[in-house]
C-alpha cells in the first residue's frame, strides 16, 4: 500500500522487482496475485485512464521532444502561463541553467545542446508542472555522471522537501533507487528480493534490523569509500548477556 502524501522507496538487487513495481503503480498491467493500493483503494477499482491522469512519472533515460524548453516542459499540462512553467524549473532545479541558455526557456533543444542531467531535470519539471497526485521517479538518477547525478539528487531532494513540509499540496511519492543514500530520508523503505518484499521500515529501522537493507547499505558504504581508498569494516551489533 501506497500511503497518501508520504514518500515510499523500493529498494533490491538487480531482478528483484523493483521495476515491475513502478509499472504495477502505472497500471501498465495488474496483478495476478494480490493487490495494489493507493490509501487504502485497490488501483483495480479505478478508471485506468483517469488514474493516469494523476500520475507525474520521471524515468532513467529522460525523452525531450524536438521543441523549444518551455514546450517540453509545458508538455506535461498544456495551457499553463510561463510563471507555471518557471515554478515547476524552479522545483526541478533547473530554473538556472535554462536562463543562461541562449534564449532561455525558448531556446530549442537540440542533439548536444544539453546533458543528462540537464535533460532529466527538465524531465522532473514537465512531471512537476501536472501537479501530481503520484508522483513515481523509476531510477531517476541512475544513468547519470557523479556531477549530474548530484544535481538532479538535489531537484528530487527539494521536491520531497516541499512534499514533507507542506509547501504545496504533497504527492504520494513512489521513489525506484539502486543508490540507497538517495532514499535514506523516505517515510518507508520496502526491501525486494526475487520479486518478495523481505523487509520495509525507515533508514534507521532497517539498519538497526542488520537484514537484507543493512547488507546492502554495508555494501555500497564500503564500494563508495574504496573510491576514496578506505574501507569500513561492517560492526555488528550483539545483544549483552542477561545476568545470571
Amino acid at each position: 500500500t501506497l500511503e497518501a502524501g508520504k514518500v515510499t522507496a523500493f529498494v533490491g538487487g538487480s531482478g528483484s522487482g523493483k521495476s515491475t513495481i513502478a509499472k504495477l503503480c502505472q497500471r501498465l498491467y495488474d496483478p495476478d496475485q494480490g493487490t495494489v493500493e493507493l490509501d487504502g483503494a485497490p488501483l483495480t477499482s479505478l478508471d485506468s485512464a483517469w488514474y493516469r491522469t494523476l500520475l507525474g512519472v520521471v524515468n532513467q533515460e529522460p525523452r525531450l521532444f524536438p521543441s523549444d524548453v518551455a514546450s517540453n516542459i509545458r508538455y506535461g499540462a498544456v495551457g499553463e502561463p510561463a510563471e507555471t512553467v518557471a515554478r515547476a524549473a524552479e522545483l526541478a532545479n533547473a530554473h538556472d541553467f535554462i536562463s543562461k541558455l541562449p534564449d532561455g526557456y525558448n531556446t530549442l533543444v537540440g542533439e548536444g545542446r544539453l546533458s543528462g542531467g540537464q535533460q532529466q531535470r527538465i524531465a522532473i519539471a514537465r512531471a512537476l508542472i501536472r501537479e501530481p497526485y503520484v508522483l513515481i521517479l523509476d531510477e531517476a538518477t541512475s544513468a547519470l555522471d557523479a556531477r549530474s547525478e548530484a544535481k538532479v539528487q538535489a531537484a528530487l531532494d527539494n521536491i520531497l522537501h516541499v512534499t514533507k513540509h507542506g509547501a504545496t499540496a504533497a504527492p504520494t511519492v513512489l521513489v525506484i533507487a539502486h543508490k540507497l543514500a538517495t532514499i535514506r530520508n523516505a517515510d518507508k523503505i520496502v526491501v525486494m528480493e526475487s520479486g518478495r518484499v523481505v523487509e520495509e521500515g525507515s533508514h534507521e529501522e532497517l539498519v538497526a534490523a542488520q537484514g537484507h537493507y543493512w547488507q546492502l547499505w554495508q555494501q555500497q558504504l564500503n564500494q563508495a569509500n574504496k573510491s576514496l581508498g578506505q574501507v569500513i569494516t561492517p560492526v555488528v551489533v550483539h545483544e549483552s548477556a542477561s545476568p545470571a
